[in-house]
């Protein structure tokens, strides 16, 4: 018997949708039972020492890789371009279950074939925004493979967040192409990025230098997008053009706040869990909060019905932020605490999401009986 298109493709959402869900719910897990808080009691797992170990290949490479994997994959409608989110989703599952070296490999595959699909995206159209989205895929693929071969996080996480900071840049300067800005802009932009690829790899060999130019260059970074994004403008809009300049905003501050920090651990302050999750939570989360609304009903064929209550979990965010790494720095039980309120209101915003799908089809379906 054979599957309609139409069934096939629904199977293949449910399962990319169960390879990023159970990705990030292992990352969240991960993530608390570092800090202490486990629920269930994590040494209940025999592999709960893998999954502490791999919590940011697991929110990183798992989760977001496989999220802008598929959505990379929609817009070249090439069906090997699946083939990276599906290795990276697997690979992720790996890594949970203590298989660190197919793990760890099928990472580096799919950020090849990811590498591979940019070229596509490029090759149809070379401009800025294509080539800032190859290079961060290039980012992602040696970062990957610094982890195959061993090399510890100091060398792993730049070249991670290398990847998400170039892609998100990316994004936004496809957004603001047609806005006009200085010629020095662009160059600037260049610059700023290239200092960061410069960072990643001299953390590998010199982590203070590496250190000290990468939190350089977000600081930087964090100061371009505030003044030439287009969110400066449509923050004084309505609707979800508003929210998603207030997401932007909020989260490149955050990136200014994980620069600082960044530079501040490399010449041994203890601001390095500032830095990583600052970058990791207040940016990179408040990006996804604010691209969710748009993404979702592109790549996933869910249409969602937007209103105010979008602001509820990113302010959770933003405060649960406030807990972990500001009050946080004082007190080990307030971190700890911060880090529950982390994992809240990323549940709070896929709660809302949820409803607001259940809400647009509600709506619709009334309209549509009326109309009947």
């Amino acid at each position: 018997m054979k599957t309609s298109p139409m069934r096939g493709r629904a199977l293949a959402r449910v399962l990319f949708g169960a390879l990023a869900g159970a990705s990030l719910v292992g990352g969240i897990a991960g993530g608390l039972w570092r800090l202490g808080v486990a629920v269930p009691d994590p040494h209940s797992f025999a592999w709960t020492g893998q999954l502490l170990l791999v919590h940011a290949a697991l929110m990183i490479c798992g989760f977001l890789g496989t999220v802008v994997g598929i959505e990379r994959a929609v817009a070249v409608k090439h069906r090997w371009a699946f083939a990276a989110p599906l290795a990276s989703g697997t690979g992720a599952l790996c890594l949970v279950f203590g298989q660190q070296a197919a793990g760890a490999w099928l990472g580096v595959a799919a950020a090849v074939c990811f590498l591979a699909v940019n070229a596509v995206v490029v090759r149809r159209q070379r401009a800025a925004h294509t080539l800032l989205l190859a290079a961060g895929a290039a980012a992602w693929a040696v970062g990957n493979l610094m982890l195959a071969i061993g090399r510890d996080g100091g060398a792993v996480f730049p070249w991670w967040f290398a990847f998400l900071v170039m892609t998100i840049a990316a994004e936004r300067l496809e957004m603001t192409r047609l806005m006009r800005r200085r010629p020095a802009a662009s160059l600037t932009l260049q610059a700023v990025l290239a200092l960061l690829l410069a960072g990643a790899a001299w953390s590998g060999t010199a982590p203070r230098a590496g250190g000290l130019a990468y939190g350089t260059a977000l600081a930087l970074l964090a100061v371009w997008l505030a003044v030439f994004d287009i969110a400066r403008r449509t923050v004084a809009t309505h609707g979800i053009s508003r929210y998603m300049a207030v997401c932007l905003l909020g989260g490149y501050a955050w990136l200014g706040i994980a620069g600082a920090a960044w530079a501040a651990a490399a010449l041994g302050g203890p601001t390095r869990d500032i830095a990583l999750h600052a970058l990791g939570l207040g940016f990179v989360v408040s990006m996804v909060m604010g691209h969710a609304p748009v993404v979702l009903p592109a790549i996933a064929r869910i249409k969602l019905h937007f209103g105010a209550f979008f602001y509820l979990p990113l302010a959770a965010l933003h405060l649960s932020l406030v807990v972990r790494l500001v009050l946080g720095s004082f007190s080990d039980p307030l971190r700890a605490a911060g880090a529950s309120l982390n994992a809240a209101a990323i549940v709070f915003f896929a709660v809302t999401v949820a409803g607001a799908a259940v809400a647009w089809r509600i709506q619709h379906g009334a309209e549509g009986a009326r109309k009947d």
